[in-house]
């Protein structure tokens, strides 16, 4: 039986929030089988938790965040895509702030984080939403889709006119049962026009912005001096996030994700829409065998 799974012991590191601009401590912490993902606001009193989940996301704008009983933490996206990566399927994560630290702009910080601390494997079996026919949505031009498919792979298309990422791929599709997050998509930054910082920084985001958490671009290059770590790091950033934002489901994906110029509000909007169709998904368990990075084709499902 395919066990659920924490970290071994309590691991921290502080970061810069990309949004406040403040000094963030983060701190993960091993949490009981059957938990969930479990948020702690540990600058406040009583330390009101907030849970990981899809009903609880309150704003996309510009990044994830959840509310739950008036108190929220943002830009859960990069660090819920890294537990997925993992395998993490219960955990207490303490921030000091209204917002997780942006690192490096990607995930790959988070994935060191957890290797710290180690895996702890659980007595308790692992579950998998498995789609069982397609779901859609669309706002606009944008588009995301679920679709049945043995495993899990992950596509997006990438719909921006402009000098630079047009010179990059925008496409991009990985399939997770042969590939891996950690080394294919991880490190993929969060980016951004220079052009377009005074206006975010007017409504009070992005002011721990900088070109040490996020690819920079003005009207011909990119401004970071090492360039992208990526060809493709635009798109895969965009499936990075995608993958964060289904992880707020509770439980991995056995199927196919599709999206095409969605973003944080469009995932979250087809996570609510798959839960609001029963008959489009079961919970699985499944037999324990090796597998690259979560999810195996050789799995068999012992229960649906």
């Amino acid at each position: 039986m395919l066990q659920q799974q924490t970290i071994r012991t309590p691991v921290s590191t502080i970061g810069i929030g990309v949004h406040t601009g403040d000094k963030v401590q983060l701190t993960l912490n091993p949490a009981p089988q059957n938990t969930g993902i479990v948020f702690i606001r540990s600058d406040l009193t009583h330390r009101p938790q907030i849970l990981a989940d899809v009903n609880n996301v309150s704003s996309t704008m510009l990044a994830t965040s959840l509310s739950e009983n008036g108190i929220t933490v943002s830009c859960v996206e990069h660090l819920m895509s890294a537990l997925w990566s993992a395998g993490i399927d219960n955990l207490y994560i303490e921030v000091s702030s209204e917002e997780i630290p942006i690192m490096d702009g990607s995930a790959a910080p988070f994935i060191y984080l957890i290797k710290q601390s180690g895996i702890a494997l659980q007595n308790a079996p692992k579950q998998f939403i498995k789609i069982k026919k397609a779901i859609e949505i669309c706002t606009g031009d944008a588009r995301a889709s679920l679709l049945p498919f043995e495993g899990f792979k992950a596509s997006y298309t990438f719909v921006y006119d402009h000098h630079v990422y047009n010179r990059y791929p925008k496409f991009a599709e990985i399939d997770f049962t042969k590939a891996s997050f950690e080394s294919e998509v991880s490190r993929a930054r969060t980016f951004g026009l220079a052009r377009d910082l005074d206006q975010a920084q007017s409504m009070n985001k992005c002011l721990g912005s900088s070109l040490e958490n996020a690819v920079g671009i003005d009207d011909y290059n990119i401004l970071n001096k090492n360039g992208l770590r990526y060809e493709d790091e635009f798109v895969k950033h965009k499936l990075l996030d995608a993958v964060g934002d289904l992880y707020l489901l509770g439980k991995s994906i056995i199927g196919a994700f599709e999206g095409y110029k969605s973003g944080h509000s469009s995932n979250n909007e087809l996570a609510r829409a798959l839960l609001a169709q029963p008959d489009a998904w079961t919970l699985v368990s499944y037999k324990h065998k090796p597998i690259a990075d979560q999810i195996s084709p050789v799995l068999q499902p012992l229960a649906a």
